[in-house]
């Protein structure tokens, strides 16, 4: 019998992240990762014996999931392209392997393991990362059918439970504290810097919620930022325009993604009262602004102990998502064993292929026997021993058993 091969082993497949529950945002931001940072580590990935990956990296998380044969593989790729260091990462860090990286990626999809409970913001990042490592050939069949079986079930949790009900993403969070601690009136000046996924979705909240056309906008690419001003109705500015236009604000939401900040202290002297909510990762907004006594800075870690009135509820819904999670599950293994077994199912086709020949010239049978029928007995065969693997994994007994059954079957 030819030595069988899986070319997919789930016992490679892991998932290695840190995320809000041991630290903190500032330490998180050191092993953020934006788009460049994130193609130089597929650039390398090759050469450290990872050739299908792709990288979650949100306010919330920093993950790796990929087929690596041994998890420190991953772990230098994200250390080597970002700033933190490798021993802080490994003290923080957890380490999923197998079906519980394929559990981690269904909660996280859902929105369970998010620190907003059923954030809805996550899946749409997950869509963009594995969109991105896909694009750049790192996708391989195993993960992109995972994937798919984590967006229905995403979806299906969204429909059929209320999850996603009342405050459910950082962004949103951000309103409704605006909501609670001002005034919102038209003198009310609003300035948005970062104009990507999450400060599209935040500004369109602002328009929604707020009612408040007094906004302005301000992105590295100019062109993005008048884009979604003339959609909304809004006004945008020049980067070389922010210390002005934060001079005149009276809140500041920053949602742009540099490694560094953009509004600095100096910035902020001597302007006046702000509130200023930095939903950035790593932090968007220097540090020190915080100890200006005109200055109220509120980061993302804050706005995700807000609780709102429909937690409680959202907390019930838990049991219903995991039973779909479970299902989910269920069927996505289903595919992979079926996969699995593949190789040998085909070895085991092909060879009763050939006995089926042999057999009949051995009996000095006319080979012109209807191919069908030969056929339909071999599939007979093969679909009782695809039945025989999913149950007991045991490869070279199948084989040897379908031969047998082969010959039992009279022609």
């Amino acid at each position: 019998m030819q030595h069988l091969i899986n070319p997919i082993d789930i016992s490679q497949f892991y998932a290695i992240g840190i995320n809000y529950k041991k630290s903190e945002a500032n330490i998180r931001g050191q092993y953020a990762v934006n788009n460049e940072s994130n193609s130089r580590i597929l650039q390398l990935a090759n050469s450290r014996q990872v050739n299908s990956m792709f990288i979650l990296s949100t306010c919330n998380r920093t993950e790796i999931y990929g087929f690596a044969t041994n998890p420190e593989h991953l772990i230098d790729l994200l250390c080597t392209e970002t700033k933190g260091s490798k021993e802080t990462f490994k003290e923080l860090c957890y380490i999923k392997n197998g079906t519980c990286a394929i559990e981690h990626l269904f909660n996280v999809g859902a929105g369970l393991d998010s620190q907003i409970l059923g954030d809805y913001e996550i899946i749409s990042q997950l869509k963009q990362a594995v969109k991105f490592s896909k694009e750049r050939g790192f996708i391989n069949c195993f993960l992109e059918r995972l994937f798919n079986y984590v967006l229905q079930s995403s979806k299906v949790i969204k429909n059929q439970t209320t999850l996603s009900g009342g405050t459910v993403s950082v962004s949103f969070s951000a309103i409704q504290y605006i909501k609670s601690h001002v005034i919102i009136n038209a003198d009310v000046k609003i300035l948005l810097v970062g104009t990507g996924k999450i400060g599209r979705n935040t500004c369109k909240n602002l328009v929604d919620y707020l009612k408040t056309n007094n906004i302005t906008l301000i992105n590295r690419s100019v062109e993005k930022a008048k884009e979604l001003a003339e959609e909304l109705g809004l006004k945008h500015a020049p980067l070389n325009q922010l210390e002005d236009e934060i001079c005149s604000s009276d809140i500041i939401l920053v949602a742009s993604n540099s490694p560094e900040p953009v509004i600095l202290t100096s910035h902020l002297k001597n302007a006046g009262n702000k509130l200023i909510i930095d939903l950035s990762i790593p932090y968007n907004v220097e540090e020190s602004a915080q100890k200006l006594v005109n200055i109220q800075l509120i980061n993302v870690d804050t706005l995700s102990k807000l609780n709102d009135e429909t937690l409680s509820k959202r907390k019930g819904e838990i049991p219903k998502a995991k039973q779909i999670i479970a299902e989910q599950t269920d069927s996505f293994m289903e595919w992979y064993n079926m996969r699995k077994n593949a190789p040998a199912l085909n070895a085991i086709k092909t060879t009763l292929g050939l006995l089926s020949v042999n057999q009949q010239l051995s009996a000095s049978k006319n080979l012109d026997y209807p191919c069908v029928i030969i056929q339909q007995k071999i599939q007979k065969v093969v679909n009782g021993a695809a039945f025989k693997m999913r149950s007991t994994n045991q490869y070279g007994c199948q084989y040897i058993e379908a031969i047998n059954e082969f010959f039992s079957i009279a022609i």
